[in-house]
């Protein structure tokens, strides 16, 4: 196939990749030339222009930050909805309000293209390997059009509906289990810093405990090594949580973990970390309590 990814940030790039080990044809565009060069060097062919990209794809990857994002790579100046060939598949990576997918969809399949709800959750890491999980929902068509390419960047692959926003909606599901897990994990450990234990001994205890989580054991060591050079960054959770609480109030749906999680996120992002890692949450709460963390280097 020849496939175009659209933001070759951290998931975007690791797709971009994977795909091309898996044999396709790939074009990733991004604005960051240093990102551009990064999958040069990997050997897949980098622009700057997203047009580019979409021109005569079978499918195109979208793994931008955000709906606004979307929409302008599709339908703002230069959008791709049209460039792409009639019949080719818009794969929507995003976290997106469900009803936005829902929108972007009809628009898009009004012009003869086929649009995929498609969030992914797994991570950078899974990306590069890919190994990430896609949380899918759009036409059959749309999946069968972009079987090979799914194939390629995904170990697990979720048929979630024929209709977009389903997709969507279980992202939101994932992202509230996720932002409440990291910041209950950083208030976790503070608070055994403040009880006098050790954080690597916290860590060794709950992960071989009950209390254990995926997000404990995958962010904890961030802690323990003091590196919050973002692998998933603190504005990441202001946004995504942002979706939650506002697709559960337009339902009537109360959210209260969500919404703490939410504040503890945009504590953390007012305090001058919002382009650190997530883990970064401990941050607030030793500065709060006047703990010390592990730093660089200890």
């Amino acid at each position: 196939m020849r496939i175009g990814v659209i933001g070759l940030g951290s998931i975007g790039l690791g797709i971009a990749k994977s795909a091309l080990s898996g044999g396709h044809e790939v074009v990733g565009a991004d604005l960051s030339q240093a990102q551009r060069n990064a999958f040069a060097a990997l050997g897949g062919e980098a622009t700057a222009d997203a047009a580019d990209a979409a021109r005569g794809a079978d499918c195109v990857f979208c793994v931008v930050i955000n709906a606004t994002q979307t929409e302008a790579v599709l339908f703002g100046e230069g959008g791709v909805a049209e460039i792409m060939p009639e019949g080719s598949v818009f794969v929507s990576c995003a976290t997106l309000p469900p009803e936005t997918a829902e929108q972007l969809a009809a628009r898009l399949t009004g012009l003869g293209r086929l649009y995929l709800d498609a969030p992914t959750s797994g991570g950078p890491a899974k990306a590069l390997t890919g190994e990430i999980t896609i949380m899918g929902s759009g036409a059959a068509a749309a999946f069968d059009k972009a079987q090979p390419a799914l194939d390629a960047v995904a170990a697990k692959i979720y048929r979630l509906g024929d209709a977009p926003g389903a997709g969507s909606a279980m992202k939101a599901v994932n992202q509230l289990l996720a932002g409440v897990h990291i910041a209950v994990a950083c208030e976790a450990v503070s608070f055994g810093v403040r009880l006098g234990l050790e954080p690597s001994q916290v860590y060794e205890v709950i992960t071989g405990a009950a209390g254990n989580s995926w997000m404990f054991e995958n962010r904890v060591p961030h802690i323990l090594e003091g590196d919050y050079a973002p692998k998933s960054a603190v504005g990441i959770f202001t946004k995504d949580l942002g979706i939650v609480l506002d697709t559960a109030r337009a339902r009537q749906f109360p959210v209260p973990m969500a919404s703490m999680a939410l504040q503890m996120f945009e504590m953390t992002a007012a305090a001058g970390m919002v382009q650190d890692d997530d883990a970064s949450v401990a941050r607030l709460y030793a500065r709060i309590a006047g703990l010390s963390l592990p730093e660089t280097g200890d």
